[in-house]
């Protein structure tokens, strides 16, 4: 084959990685900026604009039930490799937490969201992690050992599935983030921020307790 035809054919290969580089880093500064708060104390924003939600002095954002957004599909695969739909707990009240096993604020919230865990079990009451920005499983299995965490997490290294919630609606936008969905699947309530255990229980104890 002639130079002449080489020519084009290199050429076209460079454009093709050069796309795919420009893909990937469009996808890693959409991901980026959704966390920008990531691993800190998270932040306050309030109800305003387009938003039916009010938060309050302590970084807890709710909607009246009624008023609330559905949550958006988060299905994969788990840490341990089993697959999990958290639509599949329809009827339950289910508390989501956005976590990584690197995030000190996650490893500082942990032992009391096992325990409020535990102590709902019996009301209906479903936990499920997301485990982000981990680059395996292997250290988010650790965290769940030395924790005892024994809830299922969805793997998302990428942060596609925080990059599913609608803008405007109770998303997280940091790690840790905690989410409450009522049991017609709806959002009822978010934290941006780590959570104590007493923190974590007024969160959920409202949604617990509707009919």
């Amino acid at each position: 084959m002639s130079a002449a035809c080489r020519a084009p054919q290199r050429l076209n290969r460079t454009r093709s990685r050069s796309r795919r580089r420009t893909a990937l880093a469009a996808a890693g500064a959409a991901v980026a900026a959704l966390v920008l708060s990531a691993c800190g104390s998270g932040g306050i924003s309030g109800g305003s604009g387009n938003t039916n939600f009010i938060t309050g002095k302590d970084g807890i954002a709710t909607v009246k039930k009624g008023e609330r957004d559905a949550a958006p599909d988060l299905s994969g695969t788990t840490v341990d490799g089993k697959k999990l739909d958290v639509a599949d707990y329809r009827g339950k009240v289910v508390v989501i937490n956005v976590w990584g096993s690197w995030c000190p604020p996650c490893r500082a919230e942990a032992a009391g969201f096992v325990k409020v865990a535990k102590d709902n079990a019996g009301k209906g009451v479903q936990f499920v992690g997301i485990n982000t920005r981990d680059t395996s499983t292997e250290p988010a299995r650790a965290f769940e050992k030395q924790y005892g965490v024994t809830y299922p997490s969805l793997y998302d290294p990428t942060g596609k599935l925080m990059l599913r919630f609608k803008k405007g609606t109770l998303n997280p936008q940091a790690i840790p983030s905690t989410l409450v969905i009522d049991r017609e699947g709806k959002l009822a309530a978010r934290s941006l921020q780590a959570l104590s255990e007493d923190r974590l229980r007024e969160m959920l104890d409202p949604v617990v307790a509707e009919k």
